[in-house]
């Protein structure tokens, strides 16, 4: 970039979309429903690798099932959509940053990305996607100068990304958008990589991140679901283990059905637990199956739960797993810290780098999201570092009083000595010894 770019940015796009650009055949072609079945390769290439054993498929909304997977994905986009998103000018010579509090793009980032999307549904929608598609996608809007006014989230199945070979650019396809109710809203557009907001996930491979669902969690969020699919079916029964009846009689094949289909009736679901079995004929019962604790389901599924907190980064005391305590530290701020730069910084990262670079395309201007609020001490450690910030009497400060009082969130002082740095000419507090005497000490003497 010139130094004009860097003083100035670009809001236009560099290139635009070749009207002959067509995404590579494997991601357009249509497969007809037939012939997706288990073991083939449109099924791995719509539900990710089988590894086999029977475990039912991971989708975005059977895992939403999951609820583990659900406190995981409610937790960390939660988190972030609560994080204010500043803007700062730099200057690239020193590097020092200032705010930026008049600039139309901070409507944007912080209270409505376009007409349907608030910014905070916005973000928690995003950040959503990688963590249940591998990518998260939005389409810039720009105004007749080619400035972004607006963004649109766009869920990842609907958008298809290559590569121009000419320029090694990436284009995206973006399909309608099919409404619960039938409705179609827009059609099929392509956009330039400079008209999207693309944030992939971990292992970005050029195109696309991998997302959890077929990979982390293929055998982890699987097992969950079964074991919420067995546990539900054991309830349902009334938690009445197997059982075998057994006669000295010789029963054809209709009777055999007749007695099943009695014994359903009867005894199956919650509203018949623990109702007396009637026997008669001969007919006797002998339980089959070992009792719940011995099968340890319980257990099961508490380890489901380190495995998909681990999957996400997540410590499994911040989605109500407290059998462990976390090695992050005791207190809520160090837990806090932690939670934020080991889980929310890596999301955070990539969401700035890559608003500056499409929204911005300059050095000087940048994007912050501030995680104060959630890293802050609690009350009493928050006021005596402020203290020792500006300077206790006679003490250097290294934090101007309005800077302190805007980290508390309190009007600024309008006193001039408040946007000055130098020491704190505050009178010493007199020494408790000397409060009561009102006499020299040379008279006292």
């Amino acid at each position: 970039m010139s130094w004009i770019t860097d003083a100035l940015g670009t809001s236009a796009p560099a290139v635009r979309v070749p009207e002959d650009f067509e995404p590579p055949k494997n991601a357009t072609q249509m497969v007809p429903l037939t012939d997706i079945v288990r073991g083939s390769q449109a099924w791995a290439d719509l539900f990710g690798p089988n590894f086999g054993g029977g475990l039912p498929t991971l989708t975005e909304y059977s895992a939403a099932t999951v609820t583990a997977i659900y406190a995981c994905w409610s937790l960390i986009s939660g988190a972030i959509q609560t994080l204010p998103v500043n803007m700062m000018n730099v200057d690239i010579p020193t590097g020092e940053r200032s705010r930026i509090f008049d600039d139309p793009l901070l409507w944007v980032l912080n209270e409505e990305m376009s007409v349907r999307w608030p910014a905070p549904i916005g973000w928690e929608f995003l950040v959503k996607s990688i963590m249940a598609e591998g990518d998260a996608f939005a389409i810039i809007r720009r105004d007749r100068m080619f400035k972004p006014v607006g963004l649109e989230p766009v869920h990842p199945l609907r958008a298809v990304n290559g590569i121009v070979p000419e320029t090694g650019r990436m284009v995206y396809r973006i399909a309608p958008e099919y409404l619960a109710n039938g409705q179609v809203i827009g059609q099929t557009r392509d956009f330039d990589q400079d008209d999207i907001i693309h944030i992939p996930g971990f292992g970005f491979d050029g195109l696309r991140g991998m997302t959890p669902l077929r990979y982390s969690l293929r055998n982890a969020g699987g097992v969950a679901i079964a074991a919420q699919e067995y546990a539900a079916r054991f309830f349902t029964n009334g938690a009445r283990p197997d059982y075998a009846l057994s006669t000295d009689q010789q029963l054809g094949e209709p009777k055999i059905r007749e007695l099943q289909g009695l014994i359903d009736e009867r005894h199956r679901s919650v509203e018949n637990a623990h109702r007396p079995m009637l026997l008669h004929s001969g007919l006797k019962m002998t339980s089959l199956q070992i009792s719940a604790s011995d099968m340890q389901l319980l257990g099961q599924r508490q380890f489901q739960i380190e495995e998909i907190a681990r999957a996400y980064g997540v410590p499994p005391f911040m989605i109500g797993h407290n059998e462990k305590t976390t090695s992050w530290g005791s207190g809520v701020e160090a837990m806090s810290i932690g939670f934020v730069r080991y889980t929310l910084r890596p999301y955070l990262n990539k969401i700035e780098r890559e608003l500056d670079r499409k929204l911005f395309r300059t050095r000087s201007r940048v994007t912050v999201f501030d995680t104060s609020d959630l890293e802050q001490a609690d009350t009493k450690t928050l006021y005596e570092s402020l203290r020792v910030a500006v300077g206790r009497a006679g003490e250097p400060r290294f934090m101007k009083p309005n800077e302190a009082r805007a980290k508390l969130r309190l009007p600024r002082d309008k006193d001039a000595d408040a946007d000055k740095l130098g020491v704190n000419a505050g009178a010493a507090a007199p020494a408790a010894s000397d409060q009561g005497s009102t006499e020299p000490k040379d008279a006292a003497a």
